[in-house]
């Protein structure tokens, strides 16, 4: 049985930084693609940074982008999100998601074409 886990979750102050990790287990096949979610209480989830597993291109929104990098260590199945310059807006659970299928669309970064999700680490950013 596929699971992705997360950890690294935490509470700092504006603009520290926090590093998340996603750790897949239950396979020994390769994702396509890696992706990272953020969803606030009363928002909708909203996709943060994605990578595809082969090649390693990365793809941010322009509300993180040059604040949060996300990498990859393919012999541990495992991803990172690096958080820096954090701000309060940030503040949220964070999900690590994933999907085996070529071809799908991670770049888009929509959560309904990631079929594996972990179970959330919460991000919390004080002014």
């Amino acid at each position: 049985q596929v699971q992705l886990v997360e950890s690294g979750g935490g509470s700092v102050q504006a603009g520290g930084s926090l590093r998340l990790s996603c750790a897949v287990s239950g396979t020994t096949y390769r994702t396509y693609c890696m992706g990272w979610f953020r969803q606030a209480p009363g928002k909708e989830r909203e996709g943060v940074a994605a990578i595809y597993t082969d090649g390693g291109s990365t793809y941010y929104p322009d509300s993180v982008k040059g604040r949060f990098t996300i990498s990859q260590n393919n012999a541990k199945n495992a991803q990172y999100l690096q958080m820096n310059s954090l701000k309060p807006e940030d503040t949220a659970m964070y999900y690590c998601a994933a999907s085996w299928v070529y071809g799908t669309n991670c770049r888009a970064l929509v959560d309904s074409d990631f079929g594996y999700w972990g179970q959330g680490t919460q991000v919390t950013v004080s002014s």
